[in-house]
């Protein structure tokens, strides 16, 4: 079962991500601040990171960037309700994650997982 690292201050919306990444399967951590994902991070593996770009206290890129120093080529997905994602392109460190402007549908969500990871793509497609 692949494993996703859900981090989001805000505790709807990582409800409603791993609501929807469950029923397709995918083992969910939920993370609520930078430093319990970090925390998540430094004792389990993930393969794929959804991370929220405005977390409360902490900038999004500085805690991929952490994770990626950890596992260079970890997939992310980065979600916001700004429309900074447009930028994160022209950060050369960054230019492979993939970007989801909040709020979302959940075929979104699963089309981004399946850019930033062609490996979850055969899971991701499962249908509800």
């Amino acid at each position: 079962m692949s494993r996703i690292l859900v981090i989001d201050d805000q505790a709807d919306v990582r409800a409603m991500i791993s609501i929807v990444l469950r029923v397709r399967h995918f083992e969910i951590v939920e993370a609520a601040t930078a430093a319990a994902a970090l925390q998540a991070f430094d004792v389990s593996n993930f393969d794929l990171a959804i991370v929220d770009i405005f977390l409360q206290g902490t900038n999004g890129f500085d805690l991929i960037r952490m994770m990626r120093d950890r596992i260079p080529k970890l997939p992310v997905v980065a979600i916001s309700g700004m429309t900074t994602l447009d930028f994160i392109a022209e950060s050369p460190d960054l230019s492979d994650v993939v970007c989801l402007q909040k709020p979302f549908r959940p075929n979104d969500l699963i089309t981004a997982i399946e850019a930033a990871s062609p490996a979850l793509q055969r899971l991701a497609a499962v249908a509800i």
